[in-house]
């Protein structure tokens, strides 16, 4: 049988052991900023006024609340940001009580689409994440942040846990990324210790 000249190269390839690819993970770059500073990208008076959404996260065998906050704004004429959307997430498990069974959270995962890099920090480069370690609430960092395709995985330094008794949980900072859309719902994956995945209500860029 006669190969058709334009399926040659795949089959050639194929009997080379050589397949094409699945997308590579891209590691974008994080920055840690202070608050309330990180407004002045997108308000000329660094006052910025935010949606917010909070959701359920489920965790087994905890009581209280685990919640992911989405909270979402635009960037004011004259910014750096200007008519473009803010987006800042976290994980909180400060009112979550659990055991030693109980599961952690590793990594959050978003369909999250084209993002803008800015210099969220003066007088540095363009940045893909903004972390806000000072001045806001929080205990846990990002250590990594890479996104295959419009998908961003976030990497938490250690994992966000439940507390022993209330109050006592932990919350990651809020981190945050922009983009040129505005927000639409969608469903988040957080990978948890012992590696089981949950799904959560989020909102992201529509795209």
């Amino acid at each position: 049988m006669k190969i058709p000249k334009i399926a040659r190269p795949y089959i050639a390839a194929a009997i080379l052991g050589v397949l094409p690819s699945a997308a590579q993970a891209a590691p974008l770059t994080v920055v840690g900023v202070d608050a309330p500073g990180i407004n002045c990208v997108y308000n000329k008076a660094c006052r910025i006024v935010v949606t917010d959404s909070v959701d359920a996260v489920p965790l087994r065998g905890i009581i209280g609340a685990a919640r992911l906050q989405t909270r979402s704004f635009v960037g004011e004429n004259g910014t750096l940001a200007a008519d473009m959307y803010g987006y800042l997430y976290r994980v909180d498990l400060t009112q979550a009580v659990g055991n030693s069974s109980s599961p952690c959270v590793a990594t959050v995962k978003l369909d999250f689409g084209p993002l803008v890099k800015l210099p969220y920090v003066t007088g540095a480069p363009p940045s893909d994440v903004f972390v806000i370690t000072t001045g806001g609430v929080g205990n846990i960092g990002i250590s990594s942040a890479d996104m295959t395709g419009n998908v961003i995985t976030f990497t938490f330094s250690k994992p966000v846990c439940y507390g022993l008794s209330a109050a006592r949980g932990d919350t990651s900072y809020f981190f945050g990324l922009t983009a040129a859309a505005a927000p639409k719902a969608a469903t988040a994956q957080m990978q948890v210790t012992g590696g089981a995945v949950v799904n959560v209500p989020a909102r992201v860029p529509a795209h």
